[in-house]
Protein backbone atom coordinates (compact mmCIF):
# COMPACT_ATOMS: atom_id res chain seq x y z
CA UNK A 1 0.00 0.00 0.00
CA UNK A 2 1.50 3.32 -1.02
CA UNK A 3 1.05 6.68 0.73
CA UNK A 4 -1.80 7.81 -1.53
CA UNK A 5 -3.72 4.58 -0.95
CA UNK A 6 -3.18 4.88 2.79
CA UNK A 7 -4.42 8.48 2.75
CA UNK A 8 -7.53 7.44 0.82
CA UNK A 9 -8.23 4.60 3.27
CA UNK A 10 -7.92 7.05 6.19
CA UNK A 11 -10.29 9.51 4.49
CA UNK A 12 -12.81 6.72 3.88
CA UNK A 13 -12.56 5.55 7.49
CA UNK A 14 -12.99 9.12 8.75
CA UNK A 15 -16.05 9.68 6.58
CA UNK A 16 -17.63 6.40 7.64
CA UNK A 17 -16.89 7.08 11.30
CA UNK A 18 -18.29 10.61 11.25
CA UNK A 19 -21.47 9.56 9.46
CA UNK A 20 -21.99 6.64 11.85
CA UNK A 21 -21.25 8.81 14.89
CA UNK A 22 -23.68 11.48 13.76
CA UNK A 23 -26.46 8.94 13.21
CA UNK A 24 -25.88 7.23 16.56
CA UNK A 25 -25.75 10.57 18.40
CA UNK A 26 -28.97 11.79 16.81
CA UNK A 27 -30.81 8.56 17.67
CA UNK A 28 -29.52 7.99 21.21
CA UNK A 29 -27.14 10.57 22.59
CA UNK A 30 -26.55 8.87 25.95
CA UNK A 31 -25.87 5.55 24.28
CA UNK A 32 -23.61 7.24 21.74
CA UNK A 33 -21.46 8.77 24.47
CA UNK A 34 -20.81 5.30 25.84
CA UNK A 35 -20.51 3.44 22.54
CA UNK A 36 -18.26 6.02 20.89
CA UNK A 37 -16.32 6.96 24.02
CA UNK A 38 -16.65 10.69 23.35
CA UNK A 39 -17.55 13.67 25.50
CA UNK A 40 -20.94 15.33 25.46
CA UNK A 41 -19.37 18.45 23.91
CA UNK A 42 -17.90 16.40 21.05
CA UNK A 43 -21.24 14.65 20.54
CA UNK A 44 -23.06 17.99 20.35
CA UNK A 45 -20.60 19.27 17.77
CA UNK A 46 -20.72 16.11 15.64
CA UNK A 47 -24.53 16.09 15.72
CA UNK A 48 -24.68 19.57 14.19
CA UNK A 49 -22.13 19.07 11.38
CA UNK A 50 -23.38 19.68 7.86
CA UNK A 51 -22.56 17.18 5.09
CA UNK A 52 -19.99 19.65 3.70
CA UNK A 53 -18.34 19.96 7.11
CA UNK A 54 -18.22 16.17 7.49
CA UNK A 55 -16.54 15.84 4.09
CA UNK A 56 -14.00 18.54 4.94
CA UNK A 57 -13.16 17.04 8.34
CA UNK A 58 -13.00 13.51 6.90
CA UNK A 59 -10.38 14.59 4.37
CA UNK A 60 -7.85 14.99 7.17
CA UNK A 61 -4.78 12.77 6.72
CA UNK A 62 -5.05 11.70 10.38
CA UNK A 63 -7.43 9.03 11.60
CA UNK A 64 -10.18 10.63 13.71
CA UNK A 65 -11.20 7.58 15.70
CA UNK A 66 -8.91 5.51 17.87
CA UNK A 67 -8.89 2.23 19.71
CA UNK A 68 -10.33 2.58 23.18
CA UNK A 69 -9.00 -0.80 24.17
CA UNK A 70 -5.44 -0.38 25.39
CA UNK A 71 -5.55 -3.04 28.07
CA UNK A 72 -4.25 -6.59 27.67
CA UNK A 73 -7.08 -7.98 29.78
CA UNK A 74 -9.79 -6.45 27.57
CA UNK A 75 -8.01 -7.54 24.39
CA UNK A 76 -7.74 -11.02 25.82
CA UNK A 77 -11.44 -11.09 26.61
CA UNK A 78 -12.44 -9.77 23.20
CA UNK A 79 -10.24 -12.24 21.36
CA UNK A 80 -10.82 -15.03 23.91
CA UNK A 81 -7.06 -15.58 24.18
CA UNK A 82 -6.82 -15.36 27.94
CA UNK A 83 -5.02 -17.97 30.08
CA UNK A 84 -8.29 -18.71 31.90
CA UNK A 85 -10.22 -19.17 28.66
CA UNK A 86 -13.98 -19.25 29.01
CA UNK A 87 -15.94 -21.18 26.41
CA UNK A 88 -18.96 -18.90 26.73
CA UNK A 89 -18.40 -16.11 24.19
CA UNK A 90 -21.29 -14.03 25.54
CA UNK A 91 -19.77 -14.06 29.02
CA UNK A 92 -16.36 -12.86 27.85
CA UNK A 93 -17.87 -10.09 25.71
CA UNK A 94 -20.03 -8.98 28.64
CA UNK A 95 -16.99 -8.93 30.91
CA UNK A 96 -15.07 -6.82 28.37
CA UNK A 97 -18.03 -4.43 28.05
CA UNK A 98 -18.22 -4.03 31.82
CA UNK A 99 -14.50 -3.25 32.02
CA UNK A 100 -14.73 -0.71 29.18
CA UNK A 101 -17.84 0.88 30.73
CA UNK A 102 -15.98 1.30 34.00
CA UNK A 103 -13.09 2.98 32.24
CA UNK A 104 -15.51 5.24 30.36
CA UNK A 105 -17.07 6.24 33.69
CA UNK A 106 -13.66 6.98 35.16
CA UNK A 107 -12.77 9.17 32.18
CA UNK A 108 -15.95 11.21 32.52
Amino acid sequence: MNDEQLSQEIRDANLTYLMLAQNVIRKDKAGALFRLGISEESADMIATLSPAQILKIASSPMLLCRFRVDDDMVWGLLTNHTPAKVDNDATTKLHASILMAGRFGEAM
